[in-house]
């Protein structure tokens, strides 16, 4: 079985990242979201809303994606399950930049490890979930770029 896994903070899940899952499962049979805390990202919800709101908002793709979190280092948690892929999408230069510096790192603990980029639909090119928060926080309507579940938290929040 050929899987991926797919790693970040998802503070919150965007219709961007329901994108590449949609995508990247025409490229593997399961789709792994691991979600792990970031301190440069400073999650504002709790790894156990951000998990339960991955997990309803990936309903439509049944036992082909799982989410659960991750801590340690992301190549111990690949080897853990059975692959040597990490999915990652790329929106901008800055995002290239970043993942470029992530991928040479990891396969320097791991030459095993490759990793896959995908370009975002051009829909949600521009969506980011710090954006998205933002938005959110200043009492804005996100219901476009995150799933309806997860517009309602955030309008719960604040």
């Amino acid at each position: 079985m050929n899987n991926v896994v797919y790693p970040g903070t998802f503070n919150p899940i965007t219709n961007g990242h329901i994108d590449l899952v949609k995508r990247a499962l025409t490229l593997f049979d399961r789709v792994t979201l691991a979600i792990g805390t970031s301190e440069q990202k400073s999650p504002s919800r709790d790894i156990q809303d951000r998990i339960e709101l991955c997990r309803a908002s990936l309903l439509d793709f049944g036992d082909r994606v799982e989410v659960e979190s991750f801590h340690g280092l992301l190549v111990d948690y690949v080897r853990g399950k059975n692959t040597r892929f990490i999915l990652r999408g790329l929106r901008t230069l800055q995002d290239f930049e970043y993942e470029f510096q992530m991928a040479e790192m990891n396969n320097a603990l791991d030459p095993s490890i490759e990793y896959v980029f995908l370009l975002p639909s051009k829909e949600c090119s521009f969506i980011s979930s710090t954006l998205v928060r933002e938005i959110a926080k200043l009492g804005g309507d996100v219901s476009k770029f995150v799933p309806p579940g997860v517009a309602e938290a955030l309008r719960n929040l604040g």
